[in-house]
């Protein structure tokens, strides 16, 4: 097809590189995969059963908004959790995952020209969203030696008369690290210094291995300018339930809602009663799915560091994110050839923005014993290469 019938956005966007590795490995025997980040455990019986009896009762839409159950749950969830106050009639709305959320986000909040400041390495899809507004993603890049954490500095160094909004996403994917209480203030101090919008994508607030996760929305002040989005798919486990939600003041979510209706009808109905017993019920599976993540994360950190790749300590998600630059290869490079010689998957780090050169990511939410047997194949390789 000629490039011209092409939009202009869509071109100037890569494909996934966490998508490319997965696919590759997808074709090979015996591959042990630290790529896609997914849950290895099940959703838990209870919460299936509840998706379950929900279709004997009914396959309807539900409000486009999501159920009001639901909702009314889920702001009870941040208010015992966070302090954070919603109006769960007028300030939430459930999603299609995530990343359906952030997109909406974007549309409904952004200008064409608008640039939005981007702390990376981050996630793929941040930047792809912003510029499928037509905005532009700012990269404002965080290093090891700052434990990934952004800085005032770095951030005010940035801005300039067209920037619009800061995105963040800590706990982080892909370094696993979390933004400290006095980052997350000094973050907040820039947006209102310069009347910003802040997207805060929290999906993996409840992963977080001896440090409390804090819910930027509710530092003081901050309710008012900040889109905070979350999910059901990492603490629960429930990735194929397809189920976000956005939280934000009443007239930001009105606009979100209505980008969200011309595109979806509803969050699927089933997932939406799954979410609802998870609110409810789910608690001991999220601790007990976190003290096991905890247990994979320092076996493969101490793992990665005695093979002598120097490893950042994640106090989140379920990410490591070793050095590889004193090997004499790229990213990109390394994770080729140790796919195809190992048979181990892992992601190169600049798939997360220019911050990740020289890096890998490795996915630790997969059973133990295949991690153990990955560090295994990974040290053979190293040693090879070295």
């Amino acid at each position: 097809m000629a490039p011209d019938r092409l939009s202009r956005r869509v071109r100037a966007v890569p494909p996934s590189g966490i998508r490319r590795f997965f696919d590759i490995a997808a074709t090979m025997p015996d591959v042990i995969s630290l790529g896609v980040g997914e849950p290895d455990f099940i959703t838990p019986a209870e919460i299936r059963a509840a998706g379950q009896r929900s279709i004997d009762q009914t396959t309807a839409y539900t409000s486009n908004s999501g159920l009001l159950e639901l909702r009314v749950a889920l702001a009870a969830h941040l208010n015992h959790l966070y302090g954070a106050d919603y109006d769960p009639e007028s300030e939430l709305l459930m999603t299609v995952g995530v990343s359906e959320a952030m997109l909406a986000a974007a549309l409904a909040t952004l200008d064409p020209g608008d640039e939005v400041l981007i702390p990376e390495p981050c996630f793929v899809a941040y930047p792809a969203c912003v510029q499928f507004a037509d905005a532009r993603p700012v990269y404002v890049p965080t290093t090891v030696e700052d434990g990934f954490q952004v800085s005032r500095a770095a951030l005010e160094a940035a801005i300039t008369p067209r920037t619009r909004a800061i995105l963040i996403g800590y706990p982080n994917n892909p370094t696993g690290a979390v933004l400290s209480p006095e980052r997350m203030r000094e973050v907040a101090e820039v947006a209102e210094r310069h009347d910003l919008l802040v997207f805060s994508d929290e999906i993996y607030d409840r992963l977080v291995y001896g440090v409390e996760h804090t819910c930027f929305a509710a530092l003081p002040g901050m309710k008012e300018r900040t889109l905070l989005l979350g999910g059901f798919s990492k603490a629960y486990a429930m990735t194929g339930w397809r189920l976000g939600w956005l939280a934000a003041p009443e007239e930001i979510t009105a606009a979100v809602r209505k980008v969200h209706q011309y595109a979806i009808m509803s969050a699927p109905t089933m997932s939406q009663y799954a979410g609802l017993e998870a609110l409810r019920f789910g608690e001991e599976h999220v601790r007990a799915m976190v003290a096991e993540y905890d247990r994979r994360r320092q076996v493969i950190v101490n793992g990665f560091n005695s093979i002598g790749l120097k490893t950042f300590e994640p106090q989140g998600a379920f990410y490591a994110f070793p050095s590889i630059s004193h090997l004499g290869l790229s990213s990109e490079h390394f994770c080729e050839r140790l796919l195809t010689e190992e048979q181990v998957a892992v992601i190169p780090g600049d798939a997360f923005g220019p911050s990740g050169a020289g890096f890998v990511r490795a996915c630790y939410a997969t059973s133990l014993d295949k991690i153990e047997e990955a560090l295994e194949r990974i040290e053979r390789f190293v040693r090879r290469i070295s």
